[in-house]
Formats: C-alpha cells, sequence, structure tokens
C-alpha cells in the first residue's frame, strides 16, 4: 500500500522542509509546491519538487491531478511584517489570493488542509497568555493577510467537506537535530539566529530594540518555539482530519516566554563567546509580551513542545549555522 501524498506549499523553506520530514517519517509522500523565490531547492530532500506559483491555479491544478494528495499543507506565504506595512498589495496578493487558489481546490476534492497561521492575527493582545479566545485584531498587513485566510477557511468548510487546522505560530526558531536542514532567511530578521552571527563575527553587533519595557530586564518577552515542535504538530492535526476530526484552530507555543536578553546569555553560553549588541530604541508596534497558551493544542492532539526549552533550540540553531557561515 503506496504512503498517502500530502501537497506542501514552501515545502522548500525553512518550517515546510521540516514539515516534510515529519510528514516521511511519519509515513506519508511528501510533494513540495514551491517558487524558490525564498526557499531553498537543496532543502527538499523527502519528496519530489513541483515548481510553481501559488498565484498560477492552472499549475496548480495540473499538480493536484498529477499527484491527487491526501490532504494540502500551506506554509507558502510572505511574512516579513515590515515589508508587508510598505508594500501591502504583495501580501494580500500572494498570502490571500494564493491561499483562496488552495482553498478552491481543495475544497473541491474535499481535501483536509493544514494552515500555517500566526499570532500576528492577535495584534497587541490585552493579556497575555494568549488563548485562541482572545481577540483577532491584527496590526500589519502581514497579520491581516492570515486572518483573512482563516476566515475563508473558515467560510469554506461551512459550506464544503473540506476541514481544516488553522495553526497559529509564536516565535518558530531551532533547527534540525541533524542539521540535515535549518534556518536561512535572505534578510535574516529573526532574534536568534542574528545574535548567532553577531556571537560569531559573521554579522553585525546584535540590535536590541527597547529597553524599557515593562518587563523583568527591560526587552521583549517572546514563546520560542522549536521548528521540529511545530512540524510534529502539523502532523498531528493532519492525522486528526483525515481522521474524520473537525476543524480546528490551535496556538503553537510553550507557553513559557524568554526576554531577549535572556536569549543573548543563552547564545553567549552556548557559544563560548561574547555576542556584540547595540541598543536601539522600540520598534513600533512591538508589544512587551506574547506569550502563548498552549493548552488546547494539548487537549485536542496531546500536542507538547518537546524541543522547545532554549539551549536546545540556541544549539540546534549553532550547529545548522555553522556548517553554512
Amino acid at each position: 500500500m503506496s504512503a498517502p501524498v500530502i501537497l506542501v506549499t514552501g515545502g522548500a523553506g525553512y518550517i515546510g522542509s521540516h514539515a516534510c520530514k515529519a510528514l516521511a517519517i511519519a509515513g506519508f509522500a511528501p510533494v513540495s509546491y514551491d517558487n524558490l523565490v525564498y526557499g531553498h531547492r537543496e532543502a527538499v530532500r523527502w519528496g519530489p519538487l513541483e515548481e510553481g506559483d501559488i498565484l498560477d491555479l492552472s499549475r496548480l491544478q495540473a499538480v493536484f491531478d498529477r499527484y491527487c494528495p491526501a490532504a494540502v499543507m500551506h506554509f507558502a506565504a510572505f511574512a516579513y511584517v515590515g515589508e508587508s506595512v510598505s508594500e501591502p498589495v504583495k501580501y494580500y496578493r500572494n498570502n490571500v489570493s494564493g491561499a483562496v487558489n488552495l482553498i478552491g481546490l481543495s475544497a473541491e476534492r474535499g481535501l483536509p488542509f493544514v494552515f500555517s497561521s500566526t499570532c500576528a492575527t492577535y495584534g497587541i493582545p490585552e493579556r497575555v497568555p494568549i488563548s485562541e479566545a482572545t481577540p483577532q485584531v491584527p496590526i500589519n498587513p502581514y497579520g491581516a493577510s492570515k486572518w483573512m485566510v482563516e476566515r475563508v477557511l473558515a467560510d469554506t468548510a461551512a459550506v464544503s467537506p473540506m476541514r481544516y487546522a488553522a495553526l497559529r505560530y509564536f516565535n518558530a526558531a531551532g533547527a534540525d537535530a541533524e542539521s540535515e536542514i535549518g534556518e536561512r532567511h535572505d534578510p535574516e530578521t529573526h532574534l536568534i539566529p542574528l545574535a548567532i552571527q553577531a556571537a560569531m563575527r559573521k554579522g553585525p553587533p546584535l540590535s536590541i530594540f527597547g529597553t524599557d519595557y515593562p518587563t523583568p530586564d527591560g526587552t521583549a518577552i517572546r514563546d520560542y518555539i522549536h521548528v521540529t515542535d511545530l512540524a510534529e504538530a502539523h502532523v498531528l492535526a493532519l492525522r486528526d482530519l483525515l481522521a474524520g476530526g473537525d476543524s480546528m484552530a490551535l496556538n503553537l507555543g510553550t507557553g513559557a516566554g524568554h526576554s531577549v536578553r535572556q536569549v543573548v546569555e543563552t547564545v553567549e553560553a552556548v557559544a563560548g563567546k561574547e555576542v556584540p549588541v547595540r541598543l536601539a530604541p522600540r520598534r513600533v508596534g512591538d508589544p512587551p509580551e506574547l506569550v502563548a497558551d498552549p493548552s488546547r493544542a494539548f487537549e485536542r492532539l496531546g500536542w507538547r513542545a518537546r524541543h522547545s526549552g532554549l539551549e536546545n533550540i540556541v544549539e540546534t540553531a549553532w550547529r545548522w549555522l555553522a556548517l553554512q557561515l
């Protein structure tokens, strides 16, 4: 009996490639669909790569017809918050219109749909930890585009056999334990790889944006989740939907936050080197603290973040980046 095919859009990207590895380990056959604008051909190691854009409906149709997937995992999106503010049409066109193409094809076939969403849909919450009942009030086009796709999914599932999982990530970090794949963005904007690059003297000093937040050490607190934990959550959500489970929206985080200074200290401990830093003003729209309440994901999927200790996140990221830089 052949393995069920899962179409993974953005499968050449950071989280998508880790999901493909997790799918292969779980007995599925991932097929990556990626335009390679931000993805990397060499990251596609657990199944075929179909080059194409999610805005190209006829190309998508041909790939669906060729592989007859059992489900779709959708990671293909633009994800630079600052760029979304300066180029909103680019983000709404790709993130929303492209997703509508995929959702339409999936609904026609009644396929389960696992969607890579984000805690950015919540905007600046009034309280933490953030539960799924927290109002979704995004404050930038990136977060708004993801919220719009969640709305399209809900409206489509209400009138079709398609069911979906909207998985709202907090701060994805770390790399594959075997260093086969990892985080490689250009430009890089994430704190942990930037801190590592600064420690390696392969990048500029790390900018710490804001030291006067109402937090214990004055720097912003975020919930960092290992990319392997994210990938495992996608497989669990997929299995749930394939078994007939209802649609769901779940937070994926650890329930614990770490400040920027704590991240810097952990990088220094792992590297045995100082991270040179530069203090800078707060960025507009950055909340003091974003931490998930992940209890619903455990209740629904039995999922816990097993790899997301900050030291493990930094160690795996360090090993991966040491091979790349």
